[in-house]
This record gives structure tokens, C-alpha cells and sequence, in this order.
């Protein structure tokens, strides 16, 4: 990793090269900044990821549960759980989808969960991302970076591999398929 650590400069100014940028909203104004990159890992033992990947499946089945309910039966909305105003004033409620149960009961096909973790190791949800998920786009071009900068780091170090994630996404699109022709745009 210690090779890697030599070649951060690098590769920070290869993602500013590239555009590698997100946007966040302070005070109402959207503001883009370049992709921070850290080169030292975050290592997350099996055991620690296994866990959170359970966890995180389990919270793609209720989003998509809560999903069903506002689009069909609303009894989240009966029950008084939440206010009926908060989803359709939603600007991601689409009234179009009323009454309407995608292929599987599926309705984010892809989500991107922020997780941080606490000082105490706990981890938190920081937020769901259901309309543009695009969070796996970040650490795929860090890594494809990464190993143009330091091919050894990735040949020495037990670092799960990512390369595979155009045809792990094209397995989820071809699991809810109807016979059209999968489009991601």
C-alpha cells in the first residue's frame, strides 16, 4: 500500500483530468466539486462486510416495500405513519406509477446506500439513493486509476476486485426483463 500512497498526487490529478465530480446541495445551491480520492483503504474483514450486506439487502426489500405500498394500498399512509402530503408533494412521486407493480415487484432496480461509520465502528445509513445512484461510478474509475499508478498494489494485496460490476448490473436488469432490450441511461 505504500506504493500506492506515493502515487496519490497522481492520481488526484487524473480524476480532476478526467471530470470524476459530484455535486451537493449547501444552502440551497448546488455546487460540484472533484471526486475526493484516499489512498489508504478502508479494509472491512468478511465477517464486518457479510453483515452489511445483509443489512443493506434488507433495506433495498423494505424501500421497495414502502415503494408497493404508496404506489398501491397506502397503508403506511391509513395507519397514519407518515403524512400523505410528505409523498405526493415528493418531487420523486410519480403519479404515473400509481397502481402499476413492475416486473418481480422490483422497483429500484439499483440503489445506492451511503454508509458512514462512527468513531465507536457502529455504521449509519447517511442516505438512500433511489433516482441516479451513481455512486459505484466513483471507486470503479479510483481503482481503474489505481492500478495504472501502481499495478503491484492490486497484485499484493488481497483487494476485492470491482471490474466485474457492468455485468454483475447487467444480471439485475436481465433478472427483471420482460423481453425488451435493457437501457440504462
Amino acid at each position: 500500500m505504500l506504493e500506492l500512497i506515493r502515487y496519490t498526487e497522481k492520481i488526484n490529478n487524473l480524476l480532476e483530468r478526467y471530470g470524476v465530480k459530484f455535486g451537493i446541495y449547501k444552502n440551497n445551491v448546488f455546487h460540484e466539486q472533484l471526486f475526493p480520492f484516499d489512498c489508504i483503504p478502508r479494509i472491512i474483514t468478511k465477517k464486518e462486510f457479510d453483515y452489511l450486506n445483509r443489512g443493506l439487502i434488507q433495506r433495498v426489500d423494505a424501500l421497495n416495500a414502502f415503494l408497493k405500498d404508496i404506489y398501491s394500498e397506502k397503508k403506511i399512509v391509513k395507519d397514519g405513519v407518515i403524512p400523505e402530503e410528505f409523498i405526493f408533494s415528493s418531487s420523486g412521486y410519480s403519479i404515473e406509477c400509481e397502481n402499476i407493480l413492475p416486473p418481480k415487484g422490483i422497483y429500484s432496480h439499483i440503489s445506492g446506500i451511503d454508509l458512514v461509520q462512527a468513531k465507536d465502528g457502529t455504521w449509519y445509513v447517511l442516505e438512500d439513493n433511489l433516482r441516479i445512484p451513481s455512486g459505484a461510478s466513483y471507486p470503479m474509475i479510483a481503482r481503474e486509476l489505481c492500478r495504472k499508478a501502481s499495478p503491484l498494489t492490486y497484485r499484493n494485496n488481497q483487494i476485492e476486485d470491482n471490474r466485474d460490476y457492468a455485468q454483475l448490473l447487467k444480471e439485475v436488469m436481465d433478472h427483471v426483463n420482460t423481453g425488451g432490450i435493457n437501457a440504462i441511461f
